[in-house]
């Protein structure tokens, strides 16, 4: 069992919750930085662990949430860190509506690689309530969630989040600076939602490319045609693979389709 050592304290890492520990204090301060946290800010932090990047916003806001699995670490955080507001909980699971109130957040992390992306879901579905994330990721998921088209990176998790907010790729964290020492590096991204075309119509279009993309090397037309009339698309040549699409032309392309009346039921 590996255990971590902090202010004579120490306590067994649980690989299940994919704790890493930043130690590195110039690293929190770049995003806190980053994340321009200001002492009006509503501010959220997911998973403060010892509270590296915790004690960093501090410096910049007296008080604000912080959301912590672990009750061991959600004690430590209580004793150490008395003006957070520290909810001990999933963050999963919690009401990110609840804790923004009548204002917007600025969510700040270093989100465990396991569930990066139920994270990244989760804070677009709730979207409306978010200023900002800066969050700290594997490495090859933070290139995937900046990726261009006409790349490996580049998939469901780059179009879903390109078509409602802008992402941009800040910085790369190796990984000496964590205790344990993960496997592989981290990287910071930067995600602000934005108003979008595809807004009102969010479910059918993620539904849309997440078919499109179905099976990389198959062609839209193979992807798609079980559900959708490809008849009426006159923008996008129906013998282009997703990958090659950009996020104005997969906009473009979901408007032309129509749905077929036979499609499976769980496609909508």
């Amino acid at each position: 069992m590996t255990k971590v050592e902090y202010k004579h304290k120490e306590v067994a890492v649980k690989k299940k919750l994919g704790q890493n520990f930043l130690t590195d204090r110039n690293i929190a301060r770049k995003i806190v930085e980053s994340a321009h946290v200001a002492e009006t800010d509503r501010v959220l932090e997911i998973g403060p662990g010892f509270g590296s990047l915790t004690s960093m916003i501090l410096e910049y806001r007296t008080a604000f949430t912080a959301v912590e699995k672990d009750p061991v670490l959600a004690s430590f955080i209580r004793e150490e860190f008395p003006s957070v507001d520290l909810v001990e909980a999933d963050f999963l699971k919690i009401d990110i509506g609840a804790i923004a109130g009548e204002g917007r957040l600025k969510v700040l992390g270093n989100i465990p690689y396991s569930i990066t992306s139920p994270i990244l879901f989760k804070l677009l579905d709730n979207r409306r309530h978010i200023v900002s994330a800066t969050l700290m990721m594997q490495h090859e998921v933070a290139r995937r969630l900046a990726a261009k088209p006409n790349t490996k990176e580049y998939g469901i998790l780059a179009v879903q989040l390109q078509t409602f907010c802008r992402v941009d790729y800040l910085f790369k964290v190796g990984r000496k600076v964590f205790r344990p020492r993960p496997e592989v590096d981290s990287a910071v991204v930067h995600i602000v939602p934005v108003q979008s075309a595809m807004d009102a119509v969010e479910a059918g279009f993620r539904a849309f490319v997440r078919r499109a993309f179905a099976q990389r090397r198959k062609t839209l037309q193979n992807n798609l045609r079980k559900e959708y009339d490809l008849s009426g698309v006159v923008s996008i040549d129906p013998g282009s693979r997703a990958e090659s699409l950009t996020i104005d032309e997969f906009a473009r392309l979901y408007r032309e389709l129509r749905p077929l009346e036979n499609r499976p039921p769980d496609s909508a």
